[in-house]
């Protein structure tokens, strides 16, 4: 159990780091078509300030950290991130979330420095509609970049798609499929009510996602490989592959979150669905000690909240997921 826990007894032991509020797609439900007013580069965190955040953090028992964006990719040298995370002591699991457009001209490099898996967004396997979901994506850069994952050992790659009544749905079946046929790790995500409440109506249940896959077999639960989140496991039969499913709101999985996140421009939220924040930059530009340091994170794993509210309605944050970490 890790030496770290919230008010509610719930061990926290995994951080998002956020090294970026940019992003190269425009997903719709992500973020607006125009894009996002973005963060003063002098505010985003360096390399070296984001290391002492996770010095600190390993410190009292963080033992899992993924990176993410924005697209984390566009920032540069990110393999130089990656490295110094690894040699941290006491991070047992090192990861990245990537829409992998950027991923096959860095996967190996990635892998080199220290990163052990990758999870992909990847919302749709016809290249047009890719093209409709992401605004500004290539489907074939993103394919290239699940291949090169794969040849350089980032294991389990595992591919995220989010579920859109009438936009992609009917490709639940050919996403279950790969599980089988070519050993994909799918996870199926419900829809998150968060600013966009246009797609309000598009949302899709986890039940329903299973109903629909009840034609290829049953669904036996397993365990993942490795994992640090709220998904279920299960595989088809004959299956090298999973299919997950992480279900935010009809089956809300907060009585086991164990997570923390950093922005890009160092706040520390205990919450993805809530706007606290603890201002970490300011004290780490101000040589804050590592003790300091350590009690501003206990303070954020104490303020973690008991549940979300998406339950009862969409949520309106102060800023956008973007700019959250997702």
């Amino acid at each position: 159990m890790s030496g770290l826990s919230d008010s509610f007894q719930r061990p926290i032991n995994y951080l998002r780091i956020s090294v970026t509020d940019r992003c190269n797609m425009r997903c719709v439900y992500c973020m607006p078509q125009s894009g996002l007013n973005l963060l003063p580069r002098s505010n985003i965190l360096s390399y070296e300030e984001i290391g002492v955040v996770a010095r600190a953090a390993a410190g009292l028992g963080i033992t899992k950290l993924r990176i993410s964006g924005g697209e984390p990719l566009v920032r540069s040298d990110l393999p130089q991130l990656v490295a110094l995370l690894n040699k941290i002591d006491g991070i047992d699991d090192l990861a990245l979330s990537t829409n992998a457009t950027l991923l096959q001209a860095h996967a190996a490099e990635l892998k080199n420095a220290g990163l052990r898996r990758v999870n992909i967004s990847l919302d749709s396997l016809k290249p047009e509609r890719f093209e409709q979901i992401t605004r500004l994506g290539s489907l074939s850069q993103v394919l290239r970049g699940i291949e090169a994952a794969q040849d350089a050992g980032l294991h389990p790659v595992k591919i995220n798609m989010v579920v859109l009544r009438g936009i992609n749905d009917d490709e639940v079946l050919a996403f279950a499929l790969k599980s089988q046929q070519e050993g994909w790790n799918v996870r199926f995500i419900e829809l998150m009510p968060v600013g966009q409440t246009e797609l309000s109506s598009r949302f899709v249940s986890t039940a329903e996602i299973r109903q629909r896959l009840a034609s290829l077999g049953e669904l036996q639960p397993c365990q993942p490989e490795k994992g640090n989140g709220p998904a279920r496991y299960f595989r088809l039969p004959g299956a090298s592959g999973t299919i997950g499913f992480i279900s935010p709101i009809s089956e809300h999985f907060c009585f086991g979150c164990n997570r923390l996140r950093l922005t890009a421009d160092g706040k520390l939220r205990p919450c993805l669905l809530a706007d606290d924040e603890i201002d970490l930059r300011q004290k780490l530009r101000a040589n804050i000690s590592i003790a300091e340091l350590a009690e501003l994170i206990r303070q954020a794993a104490a303020a973690k909240p008991e549940r979300h509210n998406l339950g009862q309605g969409g949520v309106t944050l102060q800023r956008p997921m973007a700019q959250v970490g997702g």
